[in-house]
């Protein structure tokens, strides 16, 4: 019972400094990391004479030519440009490429794997992962997610790990958890504009997504079991369109942050920055890497806004994000197009404290089908949950 009450008071204590942590967010997009999943003695999946490790290169490479050639101003870093590996154990080697991001001070992390299912060769299609838990997916990554690398997940079956892990969770909503679910869809709907299946956005404990601060996401960017999938997956047509995908999601996602957190401010100071040539980093595998499961927080302080709901309610209701800013913004705002004064505004804890919502459900399943015509306007759209006009967790 104490430790859980420690373990309480510490996701307590998090959330405002968590909210400092958000600032990355603030400050715009100005390096990307790239991980390529896999290498060396962890191939991951193995299909038809081809290795996983070996295609996630080869479109990491390719998306990151993309990105320095079209988006100068920003920075890439890959974890890893070249077959290696970083650690004798799969842990710390995934621990390392989080440590990467993280010494490189990333804004945005894209890990690239390839999927599989062992049994069902008839499966297929893209999908894009983000930290969270659900019980509907942590079932479905038995069968399918992962299947021959189930050390990639954290053990939600040791109490105290799932207890730390759920108040990380839980401290995302402050920080840059739902940016990492806004670069997730627009992922997703750029592969579906070329014609992929779309499995969704899935959130999945994965080690590699919790040990980074920053905007997340890992993408599956198809089946290795499924013959076509693999045929097109291993192709050179096919990597150059997949990583033409993620490229048009990482600038709708640029234009996203921009658009949505500099509304209030002065950004004519920012947008303007140019940052160094991109350059590549390719650390040493004998780099020692940071302790699994280490979140140490910072000691930096921020002052929270005053709190006024806008909306009261005394049960939780669900309703679709598509702005998040620092400050107010006019419900008459020329960018909420169509939607101009359909918009609502709710409040939240966090830097970006004021969120910018269409709709009001009384479940989520409602809002969830809601979602999909709004993403046509706002791609990077959401659902959240919300009792008397503040966000909540749920």
């Amino acid at each position: 019972m104490n430790r859980l009450l420690i373990i309480l008071l510490i996701s307590l204590f998090l959330q405002p400094i968590n909210a400092v942590k958000g600032e990355n967010v603030a400050q715009g997009v100005k390096t990307i990391v790239i991980d390529a999943g896999h290498g060396g003695r962890f191939p991951g999946a193995r299909y038809g004479g081809y290795s996983e490790k070996n295609i996630n290169l080869q479109v990491a490479l390719k998306l990151g030519a993309l990105i320095e050639k079209n988006m100068p101003d920003i920075k890439v870093i890959y974890t890893r440009s070249v077959e290696k590996q970083f650690s004798s154990d799969l842990r710390t080697d995934l621990q390392t490429r989080a440590d990467i991001a993280n010494n490189a001070n990333g804004d945005l992390f894209i890990s690239i794997h390839a999927n599989a299912h062992p049994k069902n060769t008839g499966v297929r299609g893209t999908e894009t992962l983000i930290m969270g838990e659900s019980k509907l997916e942590t079932s479905v990554n038995e069968a399918i997610l992962f299947a021959n690398n189930k050390e990639e997940f954290l053990d939600m079956s040791d109490e105290k790990t799932a207890a730390i892990v759920r108040a990380h969770i839980q401290n995302l909503q402050f920080t840059y958890g739902e940016y990492s679910e806004a670069m997730a869809q627009l992922v997703q709907k750029h592969y579906t504009k070329l014609g992929l299946n779309n499995r969704g956005v899935k959130k999945q404990p994965l080690r590699v997504l919790y040990a980074t601060d920053m905007p997340s996401i890992l993408t599956e960017i198809g089946f290795m079991s499924n013959s076509a999938e693999l045929k097109y997956i291993t192709s050179t047509k096919g990597q150059n369109e997949i990583a033409q995908a993620l490229f048009g999601a990482v600038k709708d996602y640029v234009a996203y942050v921009r658009k949505t957190l500099f509304v209030d401010s002065d950004s004519s100071a920012t947008e303007g920055i140019v940052e160094p040539k991109s350059v590549t980093v390719a650390p040493q595998a004998e780099k020692q890497p940071a302790p699994v499961l280490k979140k140490e927080p910072s000691k930096a302080k921020t002052t929270e806004p005053k709190s006024k709901p806008a909306v009261k309610s005394s049960a939780v209701r669900y309703t679709v994000q598509i702005m998040a800013s620092r400050g107010a913004v006019s419900l008459s705002d020329s960018r909420f197009g169509s939607y101009k004064g359909k918009v609502r505004e709710v409040r939240a804890d966090g830097v970006f404290s004021y969120k910018y919502c269409i709709g009001d459900y009384a479940d989520k399943a409602a809002a969830q089908s809601a979602v999909k015509g709004i993403r046509k306007s706002f791609p990077q759209a959401f659902v959240i949950a919300v009792k008397d006009g503040r966000v909540v967790n749920k």
